[in-house]
């Protein structure tokens, strides 16, 4: 079993590396862009779909406004980009905003955006599967109905990619994210060059009008109109998602660390604003419509509603077929490309969910294990976590998009909001310390930078809570309370653990027992028996005695017969058990031993057969596992384990020998090879 189980392990994950080797792991700026920037690269995708989603509430008039929702929606992603990039210059150890706020505004600030990221990086991977599942489906009319099936199967194929590396993912993913940002860059230029030259494509629903939905018969006119108006906005800002990934992975670029992620930063902004406003502007200029409900909302030119036959395709989708309506291949290769992007997004949570609960555990407020690099030098158990919690959440809301897309970006825009604020308090201090003119001179334009942010943050903050929170944002922010409260538990946890393992003067004095009363336990007379009972005395404690427990009497007398016989120089006591139980007895032999002499060690040597193949741990150790977990539990007691190793461990044992033998001779010849 263990054989087969660690050759499954290097078919998926590979060959494990040394750490020495954690400095090729590291990315340069041509693989740190897919890694790091496609979930933002990805918001193309569904961003320009939940603006003119929402609009369309209003009515067709309302929908012209659209570019005015985007340019707001371009303008806050520019401010948060050039806000990010004096993050990542001042701090670089990875923690973003997290560290941000940890350093200069204290633990409960730190925790809460440390919740509202993971909450954000688990959506990120339930949004984005979810949004490819249903690309695929509308490519294949087969999948409907499958979407959930598929956007679980997306998770698993993404979390092994990871589970190979953070450089090998990458480079695995970075061919189709540079074809989907040429396509989309391309299909956008091509349709400027068609408007400037007159011939204006129309898109396919271009023949239909939009019709008000209830309570918008007047448009956007008045209140309603106007919150129309702001949530479209905030469902927008669902393009700033991502943003802030470069921040938390600082430390797996290449060196000039926090220069290269600044870069980066730079190319994400003006990449993803440059693909947003041209998809916005061609869906204006080709009459494109994208409504909630378009068997009822689309009219077509008879006066009739679209009906429930009429299937509506994604923004991206009408787009690219009326654009290239000259050239099929083009648009299914932006169909194709579009539906990968949006897998790769995850790709995004994958790269910075990891890393942030790995620095969260070396500071003590999620679980240590997560702080652990697994045979890739990935952090394993984080990804896996991340994966774990997107399926969950994936098969909860059936995969749905527009529901899921309601509890999406609350989290980050608190991380935004917190973390400009933090660096604003950043610069202020530096600027208290600071006596040269020049130096004064920018750190007070980085913290204009960084205070623009701070505002423009914090009111699509409010915006987004206003306009979301009853449509399923509360949803978010309960889950970020139950990681802040849990978060706070597991540090005090800790902490309290430290305290109390910390030795004082009243510990040292009572470093050695008085006696070691050893204990051997004894089924039969056989070879790992006498093995216990000689590893027993060779460590001399003051008592030694070999236990038994008679369940059946005839047994018991031919065990004392065959121990007297071999003439063993150790005292066999024998338990009464008239109910048959084998622990209990052993328990209450030890705690009466625990109670007459409180400060003496006891030590329970527990004979164990080592087997080689799986089936064989079903026969054999049952009863010496419940007594180890019993006996953990009874203060003063050590248990020894004593292994016997049968002869089918001996035999896996030698397989696993020749091929590791196997496998450093080939490494070997490779090396030579490449010599």
């Amino acid at each position: 079993m263990a054989t087969f189980t660690d050759a499954l392990k290097r078919v998926i994950v590979g060959r494990p590396y040394r750490s020495d080797r954690l400095s090729e792991t590291l990315l340069p700026k041509r693989i740190a862009l897919p890694v790091f920037a496609s979930d933002a690269l990805s918001s193309v995708a569904y961003a320009p779909d939940e603006i003119l989603l929402t609009l369309s509430l209003a009515g067709i008039t309302a929908m012209t406004i659209s570019p005015l929702v985007g340019a707001a929606v371009a303008v806050v992603m520019l401010v948060v980009v050039a806000s990010y990039r004096q993050n990542v210059r001042a701090y670089t150890s990875g923690g973003g905003d997290y560290e941000v706020a940890a350093t200069n505004l204290g633990r409960p600030a730190s925790i809460t955006v440390a919740s509202a990221l993971l909450v954000d990086y688990v959506l990120t991977v339930a949004v984005s599967i979810s949004s490819a599942a249903h690309y695929a489906a509308t490519a294949v009319s087969a999948l409907r109905g499958t979407e959930p099936y598929i956007a679980v199967t997306l998770v698993l194929i993404i979390t092994a990619a990871n589970l190979r590396g953070v450089r090998e993912s990458g480079r695995a993913f970075a061919v189709p994210t540079y074809i989907f940002i040429i396509s989309i860059l391309g299909m956008c230029i091509w349709g400027l060059i068609r408007l400037l030259i007159g011939d204006v494509p129309q898109a396919a629903s271009s023949g239909y009008t939009v019709a008000p939905g209830a309570g918008f018969d007047a448009g956007l006119l008045g209140l309603a109109g106007a919150l129309l108006v702001m949530r479209a906005f905030s469902s927008g800002c669902a393009a700033l998602t991502g943003v802030e990934a470069i921040s938390n992975g600082v430390p797996a670029f290449q060196k000039p660390k926090s220069k290269n992620a600044a870069t980066t930063l730079l190319l994400l902004g003006v990449i993803a604003v440059s693909m947003l406003m041209g998809i916005i502007f061609l869906a204006s200029q080709t009459r494109l419509h994208f409504v909630s409900d378009p068997a009822t909302q689309l009219i077509g030119p008879n006066g009739e509603p679209a009906g429930d036959s009429y299937i509506q395709d994604p923004v991206i989708g009408q787009l690219a077929e009326a654009i290239f309506s000259d050239f099929p291949p083009a648009f299914y290769l932006v169909a194709v490309v579009t539906g990968i992007i949006l897998v790769l997004a995850a790709n995004t949570a994958f790269s910075g969910f990891p890393g942030l609960a790995s620095i969260l555990a070396r500071d003590g407020f999620l679980p240590r294990q997560l702080n652990t690099r697994g045979d890739r030098l990935a952090f394993s158990n984080g990804i896996i976590a991340l994966a774990i919690a997107a399926i969950v959440l994936i098969l909860a809301f059936g995969a749905d998009t527009t529901s899921l897309i309601q509890l999406y970006i609350v989290g980050v825009f608190v991380s935004f909001t917190v973390g400009q604020f933090g660096m604003v308090k950043h610069w202020t201090a530096k600027l208290r310390l600071s006596t040269d003119r020049a130096e004064r001179a920018t750190l007070r334009r980085s913290r204009v930078v960084n205070f623009i942010g701070l505002l423009m943050t914090g009111v699509v903050l409010i915006v987004v809570l206003a306009t979301k929170f009853l449509l399923g944002a509360w949803i978010a922010i309960a889950a970020m309370a139950v990681l802040f409260v849990m978060m706070g538990a597991i540090r005090k946890h800790y902490d309290r653990v430290a305290d109390e393992l910390t030795p004082g003067d009243e510990d040292s004095a009572r470093l050695l027992p008085p006696n070691v009363h050893a204990i051997v336990l004894v089924s039969k007379v056989h070879k790992p028996t006498l093995r216990a009972l000689a590893y027993a005395r060779a460590a001399r404690p003051t008592v030694l005695e070999a236990v038994t427990v008679g369940v059946d009497r005839a047994e018991t007398e031919a065990l004392r017969e065959q121990w007297d016989s071999a003439d063993l120089p150790v005292r066999l006591t024998s338990l009464d058990s008239p109910y048959r139980e084998i622990t209990r007895p052993i328990l209450q032999y030890v705690r009466r031993i625990r109670r007459e002499s409180p400060r003496d060690l006891i030590i329970v040597y527990i004979p164990e057969y080592i087997v080689g193949h799986w089936w064989e741990h079903l026969l054999h150790n049952q009863t010496a596992l419940r007594l180890k977990s019993r006996l953990l539990f009874v203060s003063g007691v050590m248990v020894a384990s004593v292994p016997w190793r049968l002869s089918s461990f001996e035999k896996v044992s030698e397989v696993v020998e020749e091929q590791r033998v196997q496998e450093r001779a080939r490494a070997k010849e490779r090396a030579r090879a490449k010599e």
